[in-house]
Parts: C-alpha cells; sequence; structure tokens
C-alpha cells in the first residue's frame, strides 16, 4: 500500500491553458496539494485512468478518494485555506456546484480558446503525440 501524505492535483501538463491556472495555484496558494501533470506520472499509482485525465483536472487525497472537474478545483481551494477555503466550500453548495459544474465544462471543452490556450489543448493525446495512439512520450497514459 502506498500511502502519500499530500493530496495530488493532476493536470494536463501538454495543454498551454491548463498549465497556466496550475501556475496561477503555485503562485497564489501558499498551501497546496502536490500537482503533477498526467501525462509525467504513474496514474494507476493513484488510480486514475488516461481517460480520467483527458476528461478533466483530477483531485486524489492521500486515503485514495478522488474528485473531477469542478469539484477537483473546490478541493484545492478548500485545501489552501483562508479566503480560499471559503470560496471552494462555495462551489461545494448545491446550486452552486450545479452551476459550476456546467462552467467547467464549457471552459474544458474551450479551453483552447481561453487566455494561454492552444489548438493543441484541444486535441486527444494521441493526436498531440501524431503518433495514432501510440506511446511516444513514455507515459503509458496514451488513449486510442
Amino acid at each position: 500500500m502506498n500511502l502519500r501524505l499530500s493530496p495530488v492535483l493532476v493536470y494536463d501538463g501538454d495543454c498551454a491553458f491548463c498549465t497556466r491556472s496550475v501556475r496561477f495555484i503555485e503562485r497564489r496558494i501558499s498551501r497546496r496539494p502536490d500537482i503533477v501533470a498526467w501525462q509525467r506520472t504513474d496514474l494507476a499509482q493513484l488510480g486514475l485512468t488516461a481517460e480520467m485525465c483527458e476528461t478533466a483536472v483530477q483531485w486524489v487525497e492521500p486515503d485514495g478518494a478522488i474528485a473531477s472537474g469542478h469539484r477537483a478545483i473546490a478541493r484545492t481551494l478548500i485545501h489552501g485555506g483562508g479566503l480560499w477555503s471559503v470560496i471552494g466550500r462555495a462551489l461545494l453548495l448545491p446550486g452552486i456546484s450545479s452551476l459550476a459544474a456546467v462552467v467547467y465544462r464549457v471552459v474544458a471543452r474551450n479551453r483552447h480558446r481561453m487566455p494561454g490556450g492552444t489548438e493543441q489543448c484541444v486535441l486527444p493525446q494521441a493526436e498531440r503525440n501524431g503518433a495514432n495512439g501510440v506511446d511516444t512520450d513514455g507515459s503509458g497514459g496514451v488513449s486510442g
């Protein structure tokens, strides 16, 4: 059994918008989880799949509990403490959570159009590598 002491935020390291968002977290939130790009980590060890990570940002608790999308963002903010925690908890309130889920899906589908995004952000991993499903980056996480 592999026990971690810190939660982990798993993001798409090949997406410029996602990377900029993570850099914002690193600059603004002093108490933050371990942050890793899914392409450069052992997904199985975290209980994740490439498909999960291509769809949404993932939050993995030390006990293995997983939250995705807006819930992962909320967990990151809650973990940050202070005012960040208040904002994160608000994102999980009934009504607000439903709206946050819709906003997250719209942003995720259009991340290539967001500030810092590129056309690379919208492509599935296999197309980013240009290899039609062949694992060219050694991540083991290419989906077909």
